[in-house]
């Protein structure tokens, strides 16, 4: 049954290693289910509805991407996504959590017409890749700010905005450790760096005192708190037109990156170079993200973490199915994820703020035209505390720099387009 369903064989693969990469992948991401629900509880979201929406909407996204386009992809809430739904849609716009989700079934809903329509390639190939680096980084330098926000290094300061907290308190001591474990584990290939960083500073503050421990394994806990919760008509205000386009956006751009970096790395290019069914494993992402809208969490998406995976020797959907099955069996484990404090994830976030901003190196430093902007777009994104800020006005200062300049060959209609939609909406949107 697994080699007519998977092709096992002609992938060059067995169950074996499709098992082994399974849980590799798994090892990998598992941070995600108690990151995800720290980050959407501080929206006043139940933590327990939303650590059994993450599961779940993993569980889902996976199984879909494994059973109907055969790849060892996993899916989860995204990192970044889940940071701005929080501090920027719902602390600073004001939003309810109830309107946010209705936003990001919104954006899955248009991923999948985009799929169907096949209008995606059109998209991605249209955006400069220098903007494309500047976004990866700036929800990078976004995510950095949330983790030393949440670890209490970086506070409020009337007169410079910012200012350095007290890094001599536990705590904070505790975050740097777990911050340094995780990047020298990472350093030296273990497998779980992340998770291991988070359970072992979280080991440590238990055996000071700091958390209580509450159990290992329970029933799940309810999700009638989130579940079909979304509010979509509030989402069609006409305010959260670039609520919903950044994530889009960042979805669309972060599924396709990590499908052709997974490819590319498992040989399951064509011999033209192109991911053969494509639209399936897209449509798969974007089903993932409705489905996970109305469970109750942020954008799901496709994670760069399979290519762990991939580098165990997984080939085929198996590896995603075996993904699945852990994330499900995880819907035990609510006592743990419910005592991991923030200083233990936070040091997870600024992992993953390193490794997106390493992204940086690959834009063109000679060319201004494409610098500017893309350095314009990294820093707007944590300034003003949002990937929407940071996308728009990295788009208005590409196309005006490039109009400047004379390069109007760089300039595409959809460049332009995107740019002008967003220069009106400053104009008759922002009124602050």
């Amino acid at each position: 049954m697994l080699e007519r369903l998977f092709q096992l064989k002609a992938h060059g693969t067995d169950v074996r290693k499709e098992v082994v990469a399974g849980v590799t992948t798994f090892l990998t991401m598992a941070y995600i289910i108690v990151v995800n629900p720290s980050i959407l509880s501080s929206t006043g979201m139940d933590f327990g509805a939303v650590f059994v929406a993450t599961c779940l909407a993993a569980v889902i996204g996976t199984l879909i991407m494994g059973l109907w386009a055969n790849y060892p992809i996993a899916l989860a809430p995204g990192m970044g996504l889940n940071a701005f739904f929080s501090f920027t849609v719902v602390g600073s716009m004001g939003y309810s959590w109830q309107v946010a989700l209705g936003a990001v079934f919104l954006s899955g809903f248009l991923f999948f017409v985009l799929s169907i329509l096949r209008v995606r390639e059109w998209i991605i190939n249209s955006i400069p890749m220098s903007l494309r680096f500047g976004i990866s980084a700036g929800i990078g330098f976004f995510l950095a700010l949330i983790a030393l926000k949440n670890a209490g290094i970086v506070v409020d300061n009337q007169a410079t905005l910012v200012g350095m907290g007290d890094v001599k308190v536990p705590e904070a001591l505790l975050f740097f450790g777990g911050f340094l474990l995780i990047c020298a584990l990472s350093f030296r290939q273990i497998t779980g760096a992340v998770m291991i960083g988070i359970i072992a500073v979280t080991g440590v503050a238990m055996a000071f005192g700091m958390v209580e421990y509450k159990g290992f394994i329970s029933t799940p806990p309810s999700l009638a708190p989130t579940f079909m919760q979304l509010d979509l008509a509030g989402a069609l205000n006409v305010g959260m037109i670039s609520v919903v386009f950044a994530f889009l956006f960042v979805d669309l751009f972060d599924t396709s990156g990590t499908l052709i970096g997974a490819a590319q790395r498992g040989g399951l290019l064509d011999k033209d170079g192109k991911l053969p069914r494509l639209g399936r494993a897209l449509m798969s992402d974007s089903i993932a993200t409705m489905s996970g809208a109305a469970l109750g969490t942020s954008t799901t998406t496709s994670y760069i973490e399979s290519t762990a995976g991939i580098s165990a020797g997984g080939r085929t959907g198996l590896t995603a199915v075996v993904v699945a099955a852990l994330f499900l069996a995880c819907l035990l484990l609510s006592p743990i994820a419910s005592i991991i404090p923030p200083y233990a994830t936070a040091p997870a976030l600024l992992y993953v703020a390193v490794l997106m901003a390493s992204g940086l190196k690959l834009i063109d430093w000679d060319d201004v035209t494409d610098a500017a902007p893309a350095v314009v777009t990294a820093l707007m994104m944590p300034l003003t505390f949002s990937i929407a800020n940071g996308i728009a006005l990295g788009f208005i200062t590409y196309a005006i720099l490039k109009a400047l300049s004379g390069r109007w060959s760089d300039l595409n209609a959809s460049v332009v387009i995107i740019a002008v939609v967003f220069i009106l909406k400053f104009i008759f949107l922002d009124v602050a």
